[in-house]
């Protein structure tokens, strides 16, 4: 190859490169299917929203409050939203059209079963007979906790009185002594929880007992340790139940859009990390990581661009 046809080349790779960098995104338009107003997923959704907005030179997209994961893929398949934050467990269920795709694992959710600390629960099988909390209907937190209970033998509706309460409702029960314990999935700390054991001594429960079975029900949970200083006056480590969380859209997408979205992820971490810290999970690493559910071939691109 001569230095003309060097150049040459090189000239033509810059040019693709910038065509590509500057793709016309006027009249795209986002709505994000987020959570509800006092998650993790709602507060990411917020800077990124505008991030998108700037990057993409395009009207800010729509953050829409949802009752959680389930509904925010719901959503996606209905067309009334085009991009979700879902938890991985729920993320993965094979069922529904359009089918879907990742644009990046984002940050991990630990599961939180709080009681009071003066409670006599002690154990998941303890619940039994209790009054328990296990997120609002349509929610992640609700997927797994039934799941949880029914690895504990605690399935069946007999065995205890379920409330299908969200993170602010339980919060509330809980310390009215409506409730006995409540589940609930999210970052740590999850900031409304460390107020309420600011006001009365809470405790998490333990359930590494039921995480073979977690396990063998999907492959995405594993086991992780919440320490005792998580949460003021909670007492020692427990072991709990983790869950990834992807940013996930409609396969359907086209491939520069995705790729623009998930630059716009990666470029927006600093504004993210200031509106909640679970976003200094974000890494390029484990954001590829999203099996069994596979990366839209347009983030795929803009992670196979930045080896090259």
């Amino acid at each position: 190859m001569t230095a003309l046809t060097r150049v040459t080349a090189a000239v033509l790779l810059l040019l693709t490169t910038l065509t590509a960098c500057g793709a016309d995104f006027s009249g795209t338009r986002l709505r994000i299917a987020a959570g509800n107003d006092r998650g993790v997923y709602y507060q990411l959704a917020q800077p990124l929203a505008g991030a998108w907005a700037a990057g993409l030179a395009i009207e800010r997209p729509e953050v829409q409050q949802t009752r959680g994961s389930p509904d925010n893929l719901a959503r996606l398949r209905a067309g009334t939203a085009d991009v979700a934050f879902s938890a991985a467990d729920v993320a993965t269920d094979p069922s529904g059209e359009p089918k879907l795709a990742a644009l990046a694992r984002i940050y991990d959710d630990y599961l939180h079963v709080v009681v009071r600390a003066d409670s006599p629960v002690r154990s998941l099988a303890d619940l039994r007979g209790r009054r328990v909390a296990i997120g609002s209907p349509e929610s992640g937190v609700a997927v797994i906790a039934q799941l949880l209970l029914n690895a504990s033998g605690l399935g069946d509706p007999s065995s205890l009185t379920v409330r299908y309460l969200g993170l602010d409702e339980s919060l509330g029960a809980l310390e009215r002594q409506e409730i006995d314990a409540f589940f609930w999935s999210g970052g740590l700390p999850t900031n409304s929880i460390s107020t309420l054991a600011n006001r009365i001594p809470l405790r998490l429960i333990d359930v590494g007992e039921a995480m073979p079975a977690m396990r063998q029900a999907n492959a995405v949970y594993r086991s992780a340790t919440i320490p005792g200083s998580t949460y003021p006056q909670s007492g020692g480590p427990v072991t709990t139940l983790v869950v990834p969380n992807f940013l996930v859209v409609p396969t359907t997408m086209s491939d520069d859009v995705a790729e623009a979205l998930t630059r716009g992820l990666f470029d927006a971490r600093p504004e993210l990390a200031k509106a909640n810290t679970a976003a200094l999970s974000i890494d390029l690493r484990p954001a590829i990581e999203t099996a069994p559910m596979a990366l839209h071939p347009g983030a795929m691109r803009y992670y196979r661009n930045l080896k090259n």
